[in-house]
């Protein structure tokens, strides 16, 4: 087997497309850099698991089934001034998903929940988090609120 030959079949057998793809060009690169062994392994494996971990989020967005693509940079914080800046930019840095708790926004249509819940969606996908999107109607709201009122009335 020739050195090319070697190199596209262990890419193919450790499932490394991003790798194969980009290996030329990183060994001219290297070699006319002069890089050492270490430095360009380490290049080839950076180039691997960025392309994993971008074609990840996606996956993740993708399985998450949103019906839109939103960011918490497009909302539209003057149309809706009742939503603080800083609320949702504390919110965007995701530590409520590693505090294991969760993140309701409840309020009449048309007041950014969908979007915000997207795009805070979105943004836990991309750095790594499996989401699932779900919304809940008014009517499942108001009978889940009469379960609640029922239950405290007999206690």
């Amino acid at each position: 087997m020739s050195g090319a030959r070697d190199l596209a079949y262990l890419c193919r057998e450790l499932k490394a497309p991003s790798l194969l793809a980009g290996i030329e060009r990183l060994a001219t690169r290297a070699r006319e850099e002069v890089w050492s062994h270490e430095d360009f392994l380490a290049a080839c494996l950076e180039r691997e698991v960025s392309s994993r971990q971008s074609h990840g989020g996606e996956a993740r967005i993708a399985s998450a089934r949103f019906p839109a693509r939103k960011s918490l940079e497009d909302f539209d914080f003057e149309h809706q001034r009742s939503v603080r800046k800083d609320v949702v930019a504390h919110l965007g840095a995701l530590d409520f998903i590693e505090a294991k708790s969760n993140a309701v926004f409840l309020g009449p249509p048309g007041t950014g929940k969908s979007h915000l819940s997207i795009a805070l969606g979105i943004r836990a996908c991309l750095a790594g988090h499996r989401v699932a999107f779900a919304t809940v109607s008014y009517t499942h709201l108001d009978v889940y609120k009469r379960q609640i009122m029922s239950s405290t009335d007999r206690e």
